[in-house]
């Protein structure tokens, strides 16, 4: 195998290792398998290239066209012409692909679905990555450099996942790193010749050649690689201020599969707005068997996590939906429950990603892409599914808990209570202090849970208020208990901050209340029937909702001294007729301010990021901007060493000559110091480079070997040819490279004073491009 191939192979490794940091990030990953044929396609058309050979530019330029051409015959070949050529459709068609992409990466974390959009993303991003390390190792022989791009890979893997993406996936990346530079050290040693290892170390005499091992240099190379690695590994271990960092395994990220997850959302600023609205339209109708659907709430999504800036829900797998939920978590036998069937017909100005239910669902019957969430017994639209125009039926349970039976309710699992009592520690201790307070007299966690409820809705002088300003964090629940006027975010994230104060696990649920019973027997749910409550925890009868906003609602029957009980008639029938459907309203989009959108409630797709405050799915079309960015600015500092690496690959290839080669050897002198002066002769100035240089032996005599053949080029009427003047130039180079410092060293590759001619050539287009403006402008 050439050392070409090696190296190519090298570089599309490199990438493949670099990129399996983003394995992680979404399920399945099965599109690292197109990603792994795609760049091969596109490093075998440089291989050839290379071989032809092809000038450097047009190399890249056929990899770049081949990239894009497998682009577009996997993600739009039926937009395409030919169905290979990208045209204007299969154009529109791929950049739709992304603006999708990106909002799915908004919408749900890690690790997010398969989406088409999403697997564009990724697929393109390895393909760019894929193809500047290519072009850096390969092209133009600099695989040092080529760690930046393959960085950058990493890098955003890592910020995407949270601030980790395990060391599992370091330890690939880096290890790709040093395949890719160990097969260039191989490469350039084996320019050389035969490379010599010393004495076998089987005693045996003979040749000193290695063979059948590795290389003594290529043996020192791999040791230090994996030193190094290992160094990288162990030393954030021992210092306690490097426990985070690239390696850091991070938190927020859900274990297991399932097929993606949902990210979390904070519907504080929304649902003020929506409760805000001028005018109410609805968003949904529904019929239901219940005799009394006071307490049929229609959840949408839990908050769970209070972090003292906000509550939000937590990231969490998601999977298929099952033919039947799993029963609700802490639900006992011997607490009664019936089953209720209704028949829900969505507006088509209700846009939602989160599914409006009954809780707890038992069996939901729809059609479309819908993802379940255990935890929060959600369903979440997956890829571009929502709510828009959606026919569904859910069979939930009116679970009917007794007084008696919450107040000998048992002790939490442990797992659970660990989550859900969980306070920050910066709250304020007027919070925990105000709900012992009123809880003072109560004999249990139900007793304390009906006392605060009350203590909010009826005995604590609240008021309802849909006008205060909005507040998160701890600061807004101290200020609302001071002020005691809010709406029912305020009174839910209290009374949910305030019982796990007590050791109740609490969370708060949003969605809508039970709606408005019509004439012809359906319900009807308006935007301002948006809500928010809070649900405690009981054993034996799961999370219970409680209703502590003031003149909002309806109070559990449990939380009453006498419990009506109502029992559901036959199951209810979906219809079909006028009166089932949606009424004629005003438009999401006429009607919907921007605040409102966040929340999904309007024309548009909602996305779980639009709060940066939520904590929710990244801007991944932002962090590439940045990482683009980033990858420019470390660019411009290698201009230098690019451009210098260039013009010596032309100057010692085979159409150099001698005055080529010979300014080759200047501009070598002048980057480690020695200014060129072209008054002298060549022999002259060769007696000048030998001297201030420090140069003895071959590379003296190389340096009076290339100045005698350019004073025969210049001067014979027929010159001879020389042979073996670019090795003389690399002999000259290297014997400066060990005469000098390291400063100079650094100096010489980094920033070359010998680019100074770079300048000096743009200067010289300028003035001429200037000189000839006058005549052009005549002609014109």
């Amino acid at each position: 195998m050439s050392g070409l191939t090696r190296l190519t192979l090298a570089a599309w490794a490199a990438s493949l290792m670099a990129a399996g940091a983003l394995l992680p990030l979404v399920k399945p990953a099965t599109w690292i398998f197109t990603a792994a044929f795609l760049l091969a396609l596109q490093s075998g058309t440089g291989m050839l290239c290379r071989r032809v050979p092809l000038a450097r530019p047009l190399t890249v330029g056929a990899q770049l066209l081949v990239g894009v051409l497998a682009l577009t015959v996997v993600f739009a070949r039926e937009q395409a012409l030919l169905g290979f050529l990208p045209g204007p459709l299969a154009v529109q068609h791929v950049a739709e692909l992304f603006r999708l992409g990106a909002e799915d990466v908004g919408t749900y974390a890690i690790p997010a679905p398969d989406t088409e959009g999403i697997r564009l993303m990724l697929v393109a991003g390895v393909l760019a990555i894929g193809l500047l390390v290519d072009v850096l190792a390969v092209t133009f022989r600099r695989a040092a450099p080529a760690g930046l791009p393959l960085l950058a890979l990493y890098s955003v893997a890592a910020g995407l996942s949270g601030g980790g993406a395990g060391r599992l996936w370091f330890v690939l990346a880096a290890a790709g790193y040093l395949l890719l530079l160990l097969a260039e050290g191989r490469d350039r040693l084996s320019a050389w010749g035969r490379v010599f290892g010393g004495a076998q170390r089987s005693g045996r005499s003979g040749s000193l050649v290695g063979t059948g091992t590795s290389f003594a240099p290529v043996r020192t190379g791999r040791r230090i690689g994996a030193v190094a690695m290992g160094t990288a590994l162990v030393v954030p271990l021992v210092l306690p201020g490097f426990s985070g960092g690239l390696l850091g395994t991070g938190g927020g990220g859900a274990a297991g599969g399932g097929g993606g997850t949902i990210a979390a959302v904070n519907p504080l600023v929304s649902l003020q707005d929506n409760l805000r609205q001028p005018e109410d339209f609805e968003v949904l109708r529904y019929r239901t068997n219940a005799l009394d659907n006071s307490d049929l709430y229609l959840r949408l999504v839990a908050l769970d996590q209070f972090d003292g800036t906000s509550w939000k829900s937590s990231v969490r797998p998601i999977e298929a939906v099952p033919k039947s939920l799993p029963w609700p978590d802490g639900l006992a036998q011997s607490v009664r429950t019936a089953e209720v069937t209704s028949n829900f017909v969505a507006s088509e100005g209700y846009d939602q990603k989160w599914l409006p239910m009954p809780f707890p669902a038992a069996r939901v019957d729809i059609e479309g892409r819908w993802r379940f969430e255990p935890a929060g017994r959600m369903l979440v639209g997956d890829d571009k599914q929502t709510t828009k125009g959606v026919r569904y039926q859910v069979t939930s349970l009116d679970v009917q808990p007794t007084a008696e039976q919450l107040a000998e309710a048992g002790p939490a699992p442990d797992a659970l209570l660990r989550e859900y009592t969980k306070v920050p520690g910066s709250l304020p201790a007027d919070v925990k202090s105000t709900a012992l307070e009123v809880t003072k007299d109560a004999a249990n966690d139900y007793e304390r849970a009906v006392r605060l409820q009350d203590w909010f809705s009826e005995d604590g002088g609240f008021r309802y208020d849909v006008d205060v300003t909005s507040g998160t964090g701890t600061e807004a629940i101290s200020r609302f208990l001071k002020d005691k006027k809010g709406f029912c975010i305020h009174f839910s994230f209290s009374m949910a901050a305030m019982a796990r104060t007590l050791g109740i696990p609490a969370r708060v649920a949003v969605g809508f209340m039970p709606g408005t019973s019509q004439s012809d027997g359906s319900v009807s749910v308006g935007i301002r029937d948006a809500h928010a409550w809070p649900e405690l925890y009981f054993e034996g009868a799961g999370w219970t909702r409680f209703e502590p906003t003031p003149s909002r609602g309806f109070t559990p029957a449990y939380t009453r001294q006498t419990s009506p009980t109502t029992g559901p008639t036959g199951p209810a029938q979906p219809s079909d007729a006028a009166s089932a459907q949606p009424s004629a309203a005003p438009s999401a989009s006429e009607s919907c301010p921007p605040e409102m959108r966040r929340l999904g409630e309007c024309g548009q797709p909602a996305t779980a990021a639009d709060d940066a405050s939520s904590g929710g799915g990244t801007d991944f079309l932002k962090v590439a901007a940045w990482t683009l960015a980033g990858l420019l600015v470390l660019a411009l500092p290698l201009t230098p060493l690019f451009w210098r690496t260039r013009v010596r690959a032309r100057r010692l290839g085979p159409s150099g000559g001698p005055l080529t080669v010979w300014r080759e050897i200047g501009d070598t002198a002048w980057d480690y110091g020695l200014e060129p002066d072209d008054a002298r002769t060549p022999r002259r100035t060769a007696e000048r480079i030998v001297r201030a240089g420090e140069l003895t032996g071959a590379a003296a005599e190389s340096v009076h070997r290339v100045a005698g053949a350019v004073e025969e080029a210049l001067y014979a009427p027929s010159p001879r040819p020389v042979a073996g003047l670019a090795e003389d130039a690399a002999r000259v180079r290297t014997a400066f490279h060990a005469n000098a410092t390291r400063g100079v060293r650094l100096r010489a590759l980094l920033a070359p004073r010998s680019a100074a001619r770079l300048h000096w050539s743009a200067s010289t287009k300028w003035t001429t491009l200037k000189s000839r403006t006058p005549g052009l402008r005549g002609t014109l």
